[in-house]
């Protein structure tokens, strides 16, 4: 029972002090605080699995992201989150809270014959942003935020994005690669923050860009350079991030109608609309 107040008080104090390291949560602590991944508590799900709210004994809560299928590249995805998280360190990057990687075993039946199963358990804690993802303010009709709160997240975005570029602790930089609306959580004040480092690449001091063996991210938001070179540097995080002030300023998320290929389309079309508007006025 005191291992258990332990952990608690350890995820209670990386909650509070931003300097205290991430800790490893066991998956016991983790079933407790979210009713055992009860329905009741998601908050949300994706190819990646489901993120459900944890409830600390103080009422303090958290986000807790169960990765339900686990193939080797999901495994290297969920190594590589962590591996990111652990160093960083901004206002405007989630605060990475903790980390569960466990290995089951179940008894059960396999081609006739009873085999014990090993069922890798891997979760990632955050601190709970209770205003969800910037995704859910960008309409068709208007993004429901005023011109001040626009501005604020945009300059938030930018300001974490420099960070992971240019100032991170790890003599190098944090290429996101997959910066996007969903990607960006909002606190109660409606600060931006980061989120989502699976695909994440680490540059040391004296690298500026790679290639990239396998093409992944979100289809509008990854640099042309990227998608047709497979060239992975600083500027493919830039273009993200102008999608999405294009997205945040006209309330329009990127591909309204799901047919434009590339953000040039979808800038075009914007434009057309405006325009088209204008001269209705006039």
């Amino acid at each position: 029972m005191d291992d258990v107040f332990s952990v608690h008080d350890n995820l209670e104090t990386v909650l509070q002090d931003p300097s205290e390291e991430p800790c490893v949560i066991p998956l016991q602590c983790l079933r407790d605080i979210t009713n055992n991944f009860s329905g009741d508590r998601e908050l949300g799900r994706g190819g990646f699995g489901v993120v459900y709210k944890g409830v600390l004994p103080n009422e303090k809560i958290v986000a807790v992201k169960n990765l339900l299928s686990m193939s080797l590249c999901q495994e290297r995805q969920f190594e590589n989150e962590v591996d990111s998280l652990m160093r960083v360190r901004h206002k405007n990057i989630v605060r990475f809270v903790g980390y569960c990687c466990e290995t089951q075993h179940k008894y059960t039946t396999y081609n006739g014959i009873n085999v014990f199963v090993e069922m890798p358990k891997r979760l990632l804690c955050f601190e709970y942003m209770t205003s969800g993802s910037l995704d859910k303010y960008i309409s068709e009709e208007s993004c429901g935020l005023d011109w001040n709160e626009c501005y604020k997240i945009i300059k938030g975005i930018c300001g974490g994005l420099h960070y992971l570029h240019n100032e991170c602790e790890i003599n190098g930089s944090v290429i996101h690669l997959d910066l996007k609306p969903k990607n960006i959580l909002l606190d109660d004040n409606m600060m931006p923050k980061i989120a989502d480092f699976g695909l994440a690449r680490l540059f040391s001091d004296k690298k500026t860009q790679t290639c990239a063996t396998s093409l992944v991210g979100s289809k509008g938001y990854m640099a042309l350079e990227y998608m047709w070179e497979s060239i992975i540097s600083p500027i493919a995080d830039i273009y993200s991030l102008c999608v999405i002030i294009i997205e945040i300023i006209t309330g329009h998320k990127y591909g309204p109608s799901g047919t434009e290929t590339y953000c040039r389309d979808f800038v075009e079309s914007i434009l057309l609309e405006k325009c088209s508007e204008e001269n209705g006025m006039a």
